[in-house]
């Protein structure tokens, strides 16, 4: 067998973990999907509900990297929106205003339209209950 120095012996080390435990020399994806640049979504759970106006609740997270954004639309349902990371500003039926961390908003369907923008240098995290008929 061939002397080995440090540099060989970290390399082998190196690959060996690699198939020892894969599972921490690779990196992984992001969880949840991307739906725009910089904004990702993870669903965290659905559940049916006991408010008669709705049969369904999901919470959801949308991650909004700095400077990205999401479109002001039409809402598709009801919804409770919270800030649990950063500070969003928010146009909301044309109007803006700034969300920081632990605020709370509503969302109506048929009635709002919304869109958000991170205009910090920081990751927000906008957890939403969507209320579902």
């Amino acid at each position: 067998m061939q002397d080995m120095d440090r540099r060989s012996m970290l390399g082998l080390g190196v690959a060996a973990s690699t198939f020892l435990f894969p599972e921490t020399s690779i990196a992984q994806a992001p969880a949840g999907k991307e739906f725009a640049p910089g904004v990702r979504q993870v669903d965290l759970g659905e559940s049916p509900s006991l408010i008669p106006a709705y049969k369904t609740v999901r919470m959801r997270d949308i991650v909004i990297s700095p400077g990205a954004s999401t479109p002001e639309r039409d809402m598709m349902n009801d919804m409770l929106c919270h800030i649990t990371e950063g500070e969003l500003a928010v146009v909301q039926n044309k109007k803006e205003f700034v969300v920081k961390k632990g605020g709370v908003w509503t969302c109506a369907k048929g009635v709002n339209t919304e869109g958000t923008s991170n205009k910090s240098n920081a990751v927000a995290i906008m957890r939403i209950i969507d209320l579902l008929s």
